[in-house]
């Protein structure tokens, strides 16, 4: 059974830390591409980062390079989201994504979120 299971979403001040953990189970962690999305209130699910299987490319979203930092444990079958420096719009329910990254079909998989609220 395909599982992704977040953690580590809370409530913090603007300009606080958090590290977002999606631990996978259920498939070959080490061959799937890893996203974090965010869905705000009422907005459109966005992509955030993005790692690739190796953990050998990583890409991010304008509003969060320099401030974010998605990092995987192939060992541990888990991904990782760093994110400093939050703002109140970093509000947002955060899912963890998995894409198959080579072959057909490309099955993709999804958590069930982890709110991260940024307020003082």
């Amino acid at each position: 059974q395909v599982q992704l299971v977040e953690s580590g979403g809370g409530l913090v001040q603007p300009g606080g830390s958090l590290r977002l953990s999606c631990a996978a189970s259920g498939f070959t962690f080490s061959t799937y591409v890893m996203n974090w999305y965010r869905q705000a209130p009422g907005k459109e699910r966005e992509l955030v980062a993005h790692i690739t299987s190796t953990g050998g490319v990583t890409n991010y979203a304008d509003s969060m390079k320099g401030r974010f930092t998605i990092s995987r444990d192939n060992t541990k079958n888990t991904v990782y989201l760093q994110m400093n420096s939050l703002k109140p719009e970093d509000t947002a329910v955060y899912y963890c994504n998995a894409v198959r990254e080579y072959g057909l079909p490309r099955y993709t998989y999804w958590g069930q979120g982890t709110q991260v609220t940024v307020s003082s």
